[in-house]
């Protein structure tokens, strides 16, 4: 015997309010309505920033910052801590922002579970690291120092244009979506490196921009996507 579900009164006897009612009220929307750990993302990379501005800058690059020498030398760790430092207040915003922005389609992609989550974190962290080896392969061998999550951030474009071109499946690679948001990306990332600190405000005028490690990381969040969606159990 199948099993129905009655809609329980309200109290007093009357029914609950529907949207025909002329005293009816819809219930508010959430003021970020975006999966949580997107949420998280965002809210991380704030809250480290704010521990990072109590040390000097010099400091922190020494320390965490990626260079293509150093990897050379033996320090690949470097990969993955610089995903996690930034050069200003206005730099870790714009990712957190961005991160906000282009996260969201992706988190849904994986799914609610802890194991999208996962799949999350590791697809951010994977193209990070693919963008700094990006900016690596331009400039081998160099003391050139990296850090910030731009490259991580550009993957989350990079699969959510996938992600678009799908209508929330995995796009063609050459999609629509992909192809113009990939050219808009690249003329934005080419007047970031010929007028740097043009178009984040705060940002000095001679500051260079790591636009080989957005490219790269762009890049790498449309490739990407294809396996971990697979891992994920998604199509």
């Amino acid at each position: 015997m199948s099993t129905a579900y009655f809609e329980a009164p309200a109290p007093g006897g009357s029914r609950p309010p529907h949207p025909g009612d002329p005293d009816f009220r819809p219930a508010p929307e959430p003021i970020v309505n975006a999966p949580w750990p997107v949420v998280a993302l965002t809210v991380g990379i704030v809250l480290a920033y704010l521990v990072q501005s109590r040390f000097p800058l010099p400091l922190v690059e020494e320390a965490f910052a990626f260079s293509p020498a150093l990897m050379l030398q033996g320090h690949p760790e470097r990969l993955i801590s610089s995903l996690f430092v930034h050069g200003s207040w206005s730099h870790a915003l714009f990712n957190a922002a961005f991160g906000l922005a282009f996260g969201a389609p992706v988190a849904r992609f994986f799914g609610p579970r802890m194991s999208g989550a996962v799949l999350f974190f590791l697809f951010y962290v994977a193209a990070g690291v693919l963008a700094c080896l990006g900016f690596a392969a331009l400039h081998w061998g160099q003391e050139a120092s990296l850090l910030g999550a731009s490259g991580a951030v550009s993957g989350l474009m990079g699969a959510a244009a996938r992600l678009i071109g799908g209508e929330g499946r995995v796009g063609p690679l050459f999609s629509r979506p992909v192809v113009s948001m990939g050219a808009a990306w690249l003329v934005v990332n080419m007047i970031m490196a010929l007028a740097p600190g043009a178009l984040i405000p705060g940002v000095g005028a001679g500051a260079a921009v790591g636009w080989e490690a957005h490219l790269a990381g762009f890049a790498a969040g449309a490739l990407l996507i294809g396996p971990f969606g697979w891992l994920a159990g998604r199509r």
